[in-house]
């Protein structure tokens, strides 16, 4: 996006933020447009909340970016028109040039899927910016807690956490960590049936913040490490401890930790374009998340070294045929089936889901237990060596560089 960037820069600034909203926002009289019900919800979106969406934009205070504001339009146009089905604009039409191309990009996807993408799309902008959104007000039952970098909602049995850094990436932060972690806490004793994790945008995680390892406690790195190392054991302890079934739906690439945790998930749900990778040797670093164990047991040791060690990076299809996805679905309808079946599942008696987990994971939890401290334990080592420290640097000059 590159050009796109240069396109909205001075001296000939052809488009701004103000008539790109009013071009996402037009009057919903068109033909081809097909609502369901004002009360039918679609894949978890009210045709209100599309509406409400829409109304929100234009109070955003701060400029999204160029390649979000693509994004916005594109969506948008694919809610209300369907796939991109217009020519071509001419090479020297520069806006709608890149306008048509973020359409096109959306490929066939259902123009439910379009409007759920885009709801989530703005509330997260507003919730980023402390505006109100439907999705943030809503909380599970009984919480008290709000969230700064998630999406924390509870209906027809099922509690939703959706990590919600999208210009980002939905790279975990320090904060974002805890708040994960009060979030699982408070689902574990909700009345929801089953949890879901996905991610806002086009991501479902990009991995670790690699700015965490900006902030140098007055203790030096060896304080940071050991601070580091505290919240990681508990962030992945509150996935060995969940009582209830979780499901991850992958929206999209999952980097690290993002990746290694879904061994201890019950079920992963992933859309065709996913990809999973986990490059801790580039970064001097080392395996965490249980995955020295759960990957080998998966898929072999000699399959798991080669994204443990040697940085491989698993298309959908290859996770799936390795036993980390459980099922990869079609990017045009992988919401509306994936959540299709959820609603289904939380349907179930909720003891009896429980309870049978409960069965599954207490012939392992210890062990999880033991491997979680190991790998935390080495990670500590990780971080303070001088191998690790040239590699995280190296990425930042590389990225710095781009």
């Amino acid at each position: 996006m590159a050009g796109v960037a240069r396109m909205w820069s001075a001296p000939w600034r052809l488009v701004n933020l103000r008539s790109l909203l009013r071009a996402t926002v037009p009057s919903l009289t068109v033909p081809s447009l097909t609502f369901h019900t004002a009360s039918a919800p679609l894949m978890g979106v009210t045709v209100e909340h599309f509406e409400q969406a829409k109304s929100r934009l234009s109070t955003l205070k701060k400029d999204p970016g160029n390649d979000v504001k693509l994004k916005i339009y594109a969506l948008f146009k694919q809610a209300t028109q369907g796939p991109c089905n217009t020519p071509r604009p001419g090479m020297l039409d520069f806006v709608n040039k890149a306008k048509w191309d973020a359409w096109k990009s959306l490929g066939s996807i259902s123009q439910d899927e379009a409007r759920q993408q885009y709801c989530s799309l703005i509330d997260s902008l507003l919730a980023a910016e402390g505006g109100s959104s439907a999705q943030v007000a809503a909380k599970p039952a009984g919480s008290g807690a709000t969230y700064e970098t998630l999406l924390v909602t509870t209906e027809d049995g099922v509690t939703t956490i959706k990590l919600n850094r999208p210009a980002k990436k939905n790279a975990i932060t320090t904060e974002m960590y805890n708040e994960i972690i009060t979030a699982l806490e408070q689902a574990a004793t909700d009345e929801s049936v089953i949890t879901v994790f996905t991610g806002s945008g086009d991501f479902y995680c990009s991995g670790n913040d690699l700015t965490n390892f900006t902030n140098i406690p007055a203790g030096g790195v060896e304080e940071m490490a050991k601070q580091g190392g505290d919240l990681l054991r508990k962030y992945v302890k509150a996935y060995i401890d969940f009582p209830k079934p979780l499901v991850a739906v992958v929206n999209g690439p999952a980097v690290g930790v993002s990746v290694t945790v879904l061994g201890l998930f019950d079920l992963v749900y992933a859309t065709e374009r996913a990809t999973f990778h986990t490059p801790f040797s580039q970064l001097g670093q080392s395996a965490e998340g249980c995955s020295s164990y759960t990957f080998p047991k998966m898929m072999g040791a000699a399959k798991a070294s080669e994204m443990l060690l040697f940085n491989k990076k698993l298309t959908a299809a290859q996770a799936c045929e390795l036993g980390l996805v459980t099922e990869v679905f079609p990017d045009s309808s992988f919401q509306v089936e994936v959540w299709t079946r959820l609603k289904a599942y939380a349907k179930l008696p909720r003891n009896s889901l429980a309870l049978s987990k409960q069965l599954i994971r207490s012939l392992e939890k210890e062990r999880l237990y033991t491997v979680n401290d190991a790998e935390v334990e080495r990670l500590m080592e990780r971080w303070t060596s001088d191998e690790c420290f040239t590699a995280v640097m190296s990425f930042f000059q590389a990225k710095a560089k781009l």
